[in-house]
């Protein structure tokens, strides 16, 4: 790998620094007693920022061909995506079944 392919220190330095920011949200948004799916749609996204980050810039995603990246990338989302279609289903299952047995 070339001498371009790897970012300054400076980025490095930077990216920690968004890091620490971000977990710094993150322990925040408890912190001022948020509750609710507002509570979890904040931290899961600093979660998902971090972890973007550090695959980006750690991994050196980010200077990898197209292919490599979606490789890595495409798996977890997919799998993402078909547990979202499991918990709406569910919750679909749940209400069915609560308005069968309760009414």
């Amino acid at each position: 790998m070339s001498e371009s392919a790897h970012p300054p220190l400076r980025a490095y330095l930077w990216v920690w620094l968004a890091l620490f920011v971000l977990s710094v949200f993150s322990y925040a948004v408890d912190y001022v007693g948020l509750e609710g799916y507002l509570k979890w749609l904040l931290i899961t996204a600093f979660m998902l920022l971090k972890a973007g980050l550090i695959m980006a810039v750690f991994m050196h995603l980010a200077w990898e061909r197209l292919a490599i990246v979606v490789t890595v990338l495409l798996p977890p989302g997919v799998l993402l995506f078909l547990a979202a279609l499991m918990a709406l289903e569910s919750h679909y299952t749940l209400l069915s079944r609560l308005s069968v047995f309760f009414s």
